[in-house]
């Protein structure tokens, strides 16, 4: 059996020197948040950390609070009593609150589906060939975006006024008998408005996909029309496929505005005459400031926030299976 030498370190107390020369352990002072990317990372949080404070105190605390409102009845100034999920099985119960959800389906057609079909059309235009004068035209359909929602609703309800634009060109047309106070009237009033909605978000529909089309290659409308393809085959098999990211983009902000619409309809109408043109969220404010029921309103604002989430993420989720 080996013997140490006298003078020979043996190898218990090598190990401490080891350890030393190795530096502290980890979380020890000096080690875990010592190196340069430990301290950027803190300094990152550092600079964050105002802002998600506000974000959290702005947004994340009235959620939280808008969420157990929603099982109580509350009209703001006396005690709150426990209601369960009655506010939520209102959304099937209360008559008015279906219309409401009638009326958003009928807004997605023509805030949603309507812009995007006449922006798919515009884009396959200017895709194919150049067109004279298209930036004055681009720049006149954009111009919606540049009114606030407000300036649009004043406009469109002075159009649609008795004595206004629309009943005087079709008096001078001999179309007399088709005037009417649109928005005033139980039948029209609300394709009036979806008509306004369609005007407003067409723009946008038309410039996005205008850009996206620019960032296809030439050579593949080139190789369609060598292959014989028309204005319909070139639109399916390039234009398409190569809109993917502009008509996510486009879809999910539409469906959203069509959801959540409420500006053009409370500036106008306030949802009537009666009920016809009445609104998710219009029904959430006339029950939360109108005739106080602040549970109720804060089940429809919590629906609405998770039909909005949900279809955000099918759009991202299809849009993604597409790629």
């Amino acid at each position: 059996m080996a013997t140490l030498k006298e003078g020979t370190p043996s190898k218990a107390a090598v190990i401490p020197h080891a350890a030393a020369a190795g530096g502290a352990p980890r979380g020890a002072k000096g080690g875990r948040f010592s190196s340069p990317r430990s301290r950027r990372r803190l300094l990152g949080l550092a600079y964050l950390a105002p802002a998600l404070l506000i974000y959290a105190f702005v947004v994340l605390m009235p959620a939280v609070q808008g969420v157990q409102l929603s099982f109580y009845h509350w009209d703001g100034v006396t005690t709150a009593t426990w209601a369960g999920f009655e506010n939520y099985t209102g959304f099937f119960t209360d008559a008015t609150l279906r219309q409401a959800v009638t009326h958003t389906l009928f807004f997605i057609v023509f805030f949603s589906i309507l812009p995007i079909f006449l922006g798919m059309v515009s884009a396959a235009l200017t895709a194919r060939k150049d067109v004279r004068g298209a930036s004055v035209y681009r720049s006149i359909i954009f111009l919606p975006q540049v009114l606030t929602p407000a300036v649009a609703a004043v406009v469109w309800k002075q159009i649609y006024a008795p004595e206004g634009p629309l009943n005087s060109v079709l008096t001078a047309f001999g179309l007399g008998s088709l005037t009417r106070g649109w928005l005033g009237d139980f039948t029209w009033a609300l394709p009036a408005l979806g008509l306004a909605g369609t005007w407003a978000a067409y723009g946008l529909c038309m410039v996005l996909f205008v850009a996206g089309t620019q960032n296809i290659p030439g050579e593949l409308y080139d190789a369609a029309r060598m292959d014989g393809a028309g204005p319909v085959r070139e639109f399916f098999t390039v234009t398409l496929p190569g809109l993917r990211g502009q008509l996510a983009v486009v879809l999910t902000l539409t469906l959203l505005g069509a959801i959540r619409v409420f500006d053009i309809v409370w500036l106008t109408t306030k949802g009537g005459p009666g009920t016809s043109t009445i609104t998710p969220t219009v029904v959430l404010y006339q029950r939360a400031f109108s005739n106080p029921d602040v549970g109720a309103a804060c089940a429809i604002g919590v629906v609405l926030a998770l039909v909005s989430l949900a279809v955000s993420l099918v759009v991202v989720k299809l849009s993604e299976g597409d790629d």
